[in-house]
């Protein structure tokens, strides 16, 4: 069982005072964050790419790989690359750039994005949306099997015979697919064999093993080893000392990011209620003391499948030193118990 750190490297407004972080000042607070997960022995920390104001991380690659050298153990992920607005050519060789620093560590994390707004930026048209993902997915796969490279699609220009390099460390270097808890994805991922990211923000989380079970029987289908097979969840959290401390924090930001999305989404107002019930046992948000987030985090991984938990903190911009507090709360006192649940646990199954 993997436990890490997921940021989308937010820049809103602070709820208090109205004030905003700069970007250069954001990003340089986001290395930290990771030198810090990586001291407290985390497994993983991923970085999401936007391209709009209120987010930093236009390249989640070069954040990474700031971080990288600075860094032993932890892993290092995009969370996500908005594989269908990007070049996949260019994408290999950012991360096994990423690989070379890091000696070995990089993953890519591949989606399609929830958010849109690199397709104009980049020239592309919404309404090829699926086609864009599944054609660049191809060709990103076939890079990563192949240093010489023969390819065409219908929205690049095809290559021959091309090499594509640096090489990296690590044979394959690692592809998840990102998925918001669509089937087509999930099947997609297990029909490649390729290990596989939820994003799990909202509902019941247990509502999501069905997919976990639907990813696995297309893998099998597709003659892949179904025990080698890894599923991560990204979901929303906060650790404090005590759980009211957490949620009290964790609150106000999350709430003002919730309904700026709303209002572009027509989503309905999100309050305190909505929260509360989000941060209850069997629903979706991390928020509390140690001891119960490592909880609902052993909860997931019984119920659900996963082995592999993200807790994306913060939502919306909450101050440095409380991230920093989070993120060596996780390390320090919720990941060794989550760990040592789960072995005894996978240890029973064996014995059955």
């Amino acid at each position: 069982m993997e436990i890490g750190v997921s940021t989308f490297v937010e820049t809103t407004p602070d709820v208090v005072t109205g004030e905003v972080v700069g970007h250069a000042q954001r990003i340089r607070e986001v290395v930290e964050e990771i030198v810090l997960a990586d001291q407290v022995g985390l497994d993983v920390f991923g970085v999401g790419e936007h391209h709009r104001e209120d987010f930093a991380a236009s390249s989640p690659a070069v954040v990474l790989a700031a971080a990288a050298s600075k860094t032993n153990r932890i892993r290092l992920t995009s969370a996500v690359t908005v594989l269908s607005s990007a070049d996949p050519v260019r994408v290999f060789q950012d991360f096994a750039t990423l690989d070379a620093i890091s000696n070995g560590r990089a993953e890519i994390m591949a989606g399609r994005g929830s958010f849109i707004e690199s397709f104009p930026l980049f020239g592309y048209d919404l309404a090829d949306y699926d086609e864009l993902f599944e054609e660049k997915l191809d060709l990103l796969l076939k890079i990563r099997e192949s240093e010489i490279v023969s390819w065409s699609g219908n929205h690049r220009p095809p290559i021959h015979q091309k090499g594509v390099y640096p090489r990296p460390v690590q044979s394959p270097l690692p592809v998840w697919i990102g998925s918001g808890g669509n089937s087509d994805s999930v099947i997609r991922a297990g029909i490649l064999g390729l290990p596989l990211v939820l994003a799990i923000i909202g509902g019941r989380p247990v509502q999501f093993a069905p997919l976990v079970e639907l990813y696995k029987k297309a893998a099998a289908h597709a003659g892949h080893d179904v025990s080698k097979l890894t599923v991560a969840s990204h979901s929303h959290g906060f650790i404090a000392e005590e759980t009211e401390l957490a949620a009290d924090k964790f609150f106000p930001s999350t709430q003002q990011v919730m309904n700026v999305l709303g209002r572009e989404r027509g989503w309905g107002h999100y309050g305190r209620a909505s929260f509360d019930a989000a941060r209850s046992f069997e629903g979706a948000l991390y928020v509390g003391d140690p001891k119960t987030v490592a909880e609902k985090i052993i909860h997931l991984r019984k119920n659900v499948g996963i082995t592999r938990f993200m807790l994306h903190v913060p939502v919306g911009s909450m101050p440095h030193e409380d991230v920093m507090m989070a993120i060596e709360l996780l390390g320090k006192e919720v990941a060794p118990i989550v760990k040592e649940e789960v072995a005894k646990w996978e240890a029973s199954l064996g014995n059955e």
